[in-house]
């Protein structure tokens, strides 16, 4: 036996993780918050995405770049507008996810 190796402790104090309930839990509520943060750019660029579309079959247009341009104008703008409580709500989340820690942990 090497002397650098300790023989596992028998008597050392048992540690209890996270239940599976609490794993779900807190996957459920990361989920949740990645939806709420992913939610205002992905309706922008819909929305804008059916109206150019709307538009290009009215039309009669076919060009595949002249959606390019106002999704991404229309998502900088919904960045802009939605940012604010975006970062407030990673903010709270991850203060209420370190809040946690030590009754996760046992």
């Amino acid at each position: 036996m090497r002397p650098d190796c300790a023989p596992p402790c028998a008597a050392g104090p048992e540690v209890q993780g996270m239940t599976d309930t609490q794993i779900v839990e807190l996957a459920l509520q990361a989920m949740t918050v990645a939806a709420k943060m992913a939610a205002p750019i992905l309706l922008t660029a819909l929305a804008i995405g059916f109206a150019i579309s709307l538009f290009q079959s009215v039309t009669q247009v076919q060009e595949p770049t002249l959606s390019f341009v106002p999704k991404a104008i229309g998502v900088g703008v919904a960045l802009l507008v939605s940012g604010n409580w975006m970062l407030h709500e990673m903010v709270t989340f991850t203060t209420q996810l370190f809040e946690k820690i030590p009754t996760l942990l046992g």
